[in-house]
């Protein structure tokens, strides 16, 4: 009896801590959202480790480049200064607006707050958090904990989101 009693206190403790947890993250997650929403450059780049997430895209896109012979000969005439250059391309506001736009949030929808936003967080093993675009759904944003601020340090989305809005 006592033992089933301290298992279920236990189990509650988890899970308590794994919600406070994710509610940490999501009033960095909000934060960076409203950056992207309203492209803000400032805001964006604290909330955002760009040499984590710029070295993941890059192998997406050397990924990406070796599976297509054209691409590959012309990633090659160029040079690594141009995946180089395309990584810091898509690390920008207006890049991941266009993928917050391919999942419905556009300028005129409501950013949800923290609350709504920490039910779409899912804590990993590793202490990571990742946000999925529904309750039980792959992780599509990778955040962790740098500094005191959670910031957005991969991408698991499909890589042909990534487009640069001019």
């Amino acid at each position: 009896m006592v033992r089933g009693l301290l298992i279920i206190m236990l189990a509650s403790a988890l899970v308590a801590c794994a919600s406070v947890h994710r509610l940490d993250a999501a009033n960095d997650v909000h934060a960076l959202l409203l950056s992207i929403r309203d492209d803000d450059q400032a805001t964006f780049d604290a909330h955002v480790d760009r040499a984590a997430l710029k070295k993941e895209l890059q192998a997406k896109l050397d990924e990406r480049l070796a599976k297509d012979d054209r691409l590959k000969g012309l990633a090659a005439l160029l040079g690594p200064q141009v995946v180089d250059f395309a990584g810091d391309a898509l690390v920008q506001p207006r890049v991941f607006k266009v993928v917050a736009e391919q999942y419905g949030y556009t300028p005129a929808t409501r950013i949800p707050g923290p609350v709504v936003i920490a039910s779409a967080l899912k804590v990993m093993p590793d202490g990571r958090v990742c946000a999925t675009k529904k309750k039980d759904g792959p992780c599509l944003l990778m955040f962790t904990k740098e500094e005191g601020v959670w910031k957005l340090t991969g991408f698991e989305g499909d890589t042909s989101m990534l487009r640069i809005k001019l």
